[in-house]
């Protein structure tokens, strides 16, 4: 059957399981909105009580899977979900394994466009729904926006990052942005979207966090983060705060290692704790633990993802947290380094964990739950507890009521130019302009009609978005300059160096993006270089703002805090002069020879009258 062609009418009535769901989730009618919190888990007990083991163990995963169809992926995908998972497709992996839900990647051809995403999601379903106890799945995707994770690229909207929200400092932008992500993701079948990021970024070499955080002021933060939950939330979509307990102080990468957070417990009340009470207060749905060790909050050095004292002890009991608790991706490093891989899901179970997302090796770590629950060191009591929590946010979420969405939701919802324009409006109140001497900007397409656009050309993170030297170039050609790009894929060599001094000669000023400029980086001899041509430069910092304080003397400097073509269209409009720069930093910048004191504090940015 071909899910193109399917209305929601025909999906639900083709599928003869969605009855037997609404029956045994409803008893002898289906849910309603007034009905108490009693007969709501009593439905849902029942639904647990008719689950074999088998099926209850499926629950508590959320899983990958290769290809862009439920049930008919192409050949080289059917091949790697036989290599990984012994199945050939999503829907085989549902009836095998009964997982909770799919985490989509556009790297794993789940994200083409936006119809194809909705029939995937619609064939998942059913096959959710095919189960011998019939259970809709939780469809997740990583879609924090900004330029470092979204899965899911053009025509869907792209909306500016959190950093850049930070520097923006409007929670009804912060809001705005989470209920247009959260409505296009609904109308492709996409209820649980694990942002925001809760984390405070106080620490500037932070390789993980970074801009993917609102900033480094705690209540700023929180305030950023209970907006776009509650953005999230409106639309039907479950919002995640992560990383719990806090991931905003480290220099290690938790994907490549086991990252240490240094915090004392009364540092950790007053800087990591204000935005997860924010969310919870919010009524977040689900919080995302961190593959981090924090000695103060437990002295065992477990991570936090493992860690009863955390996820139990404070997460549930101190903080009064009831939804569903997932983990970051169990194949990451941080986690896989203490303790085998067949222990992570087991040890993650009996430290509170609800939800297992992404096992490296789905069919082990599947296993070692089930064998823990017949060796008696898990019981079926405590699967049964976290169950209910997730099958309690799916009956919320209205995925017993109907799991399906159309073509015609997603024609009126996805990239519609109302969510396009208010996206538009969003990143230009966020560019920050840190320095303009001599008021060399904004930039006047008479005086300097002729641009070089030249600097580090980062991959966005879904290949349907534009390269980001390409998308500013064209930004500065729509606003009447004639503009030359010249991409470097990596810091530029001595040669690159040249060959953009040489492209230098005779243009009227030249805009150099930079990317995480540090003291060996060759981006400082190119700024350097062009500085000395005489003609006007100005760097547009496209990731972390911290790059001017490497950059010497430069004439102007702006930051972004991102590479979408969103982030990026509206520093050339900033840049251009169309607009007023607005943005102000959510973080300090250290002074590179002294990092202890800030070259500009928390709240700088200048506008054109300054």
């Amino acid at each position: 059957m071909n899910d193109r062609s399917l209305s929601r009418r025909t999906l639900l009535a083709a599928t003869t399981a969605t009855a037997a769901t609404a029956a045994v989730a409803a008893g002898s009618g289906s849910a309603s909105a007034d009905e108490d919190a009693g007969a709501s888990r009593d439905r849902l007990e029942r639904l647990i009580s008719r689950m074999s083991l088998e099926e209850k163990v499926g629950q508590l995963f959320v899983s990958r899977v290769w290809g862009h169809s439920a049930t008919e992926p192409e050949q080289a995908y059917v091949d790697l979900n036989l290599r990984d998972f012994g199945v050939r497709s999503a829907a085989e992996m549902v009836a095998k394994y009964h997982v909770g839900g799919i985490i989509y990647f556009a790297w794993a051809d789940n994200a083409r466009e936006p119809r194809q995403i909705a029939d995937l999601s619609n064939g998942i379903q059913r096959a959710g729904l095919a189960q011998p106890t019939p259970v809709p799945l939780l469809v997740s995707v990583d879609q924090e926006h900004g330029a470092v994770v979204a899965r899911i690229g053009k025509p869907a909207t792209q909306l500016p990052g959190a950093m850049a929200l930070g520097a923006g400092r409007s929670r009804g932008d912060a809001r705005s942005a989470g209920r247009i992500a959260g409505a296009e993701l609904a109308a492709m079948g996409v209820r649980h979207n694990y942002a925001p990021v809760a984390d405070v970024n106080v620490n500037p070499a932070n390789p993980v966090i970074n801009i993917r955080s609102f900033g480094s002021d705690p209540n700023a933060t929180a305030r950023m983060v209970s907006s776009q939950v509650r953005g999230y939330q409106s639309a039907d979509v479950a919002a995640c705060a992560k990383h719990f307990p806090g991931h905003g102080n480290t220099s290690v990468d938790s994907h490549t290692d086991l990252p240490s957070i240094s915090h004392t417990r009364e540092e950790w009340d007053r800087i990591d704790a204000p935005a997860f009470r924010a969310a919870i207060a919010a009524g977040i749905d689900s919080i995302m633990t961190a593959h981090i060790q924090f000695p103060a909050l437990d002295p065992s050095n477990d991570p936090a993802t493992l860690s009863r004292p955390i996820l139990t002890g404070i997460l549930r009991e101190e903080l009064g947290f009831d939804g569903v608790v997932v983990t970051d991706a169990l194949n990451m490093q941080g986690v896989r380094t203490k303790y085998g891989e067949a222990r992570v899901p087991v040890l993650a179970l009996k430290a509170g964990v609800d939800q297992l997302l992404y096992p490296e090796n789905l069919a082990l770590a599947w296993n070692a739950v089930l064998e823990a629950v017949r060796k008696g060191e898990l019981t079926e009591a405590r699967l049964d507890e976290s169950i209910l929590r997730i099958l309690r946010l799916k009956e919320k979420l209205g995925l017993f009521r109907d799991p399906y969405v159309t073509h015609r939701e997603v024609d009126r919802t996805v990239g519609v130019p109302r969510h396009l324009a208010e996206a538009a409006r969003i990143a230009e109140r966020t560019t920050t302009l840190l320095v303009n001497k001599d008021g060399l900007l904004p930039l006047n397409r008479r005086r300097h009609k002729n641009l070089l656009v030249v600097g580090l050309d980062s991959r966005p993170p879904n290949q349907y978005n534009p390269r980001p030297i390409a998308a500013l170039r064209g930004a500065f050609a729509d606003l009447g300059f004639s503009a030359t790009a010249l991409p470097f894929e990596k810091s530029p060599t001595p040669a690159q160096v040249d060959q953009a001094v040489a492209a230098a000669v005779g243009k009227d000023a030249v805009v150099v993006v930079t990317y995480n400029v540090d003291a060996a980086s060759g981006q400082r001899a190119l700024v350097s270089r062009l500085m000395a041509t005489g003609v006007p430069v100005v760097a547009l910092a496209v990731r972390n703002p911290y790059d001017i304080a490497q950059l010497g003397d430069v004439p102007a400097a702006l930051a972004s805090y991102g590479w979408s073509e969103v982030e990026l269209t509206a520093a050339a409009r900033v840049i251009a002069g169309r607009v007023e720069p607005e943005g102000r930093l959510p973080v300090p910048v250290p002074r590179a020879d002294d990092p202890s004191t800030a070259l500009f504090p928390v709240g700088h940015g200048l506008g054109y009258d300054d």
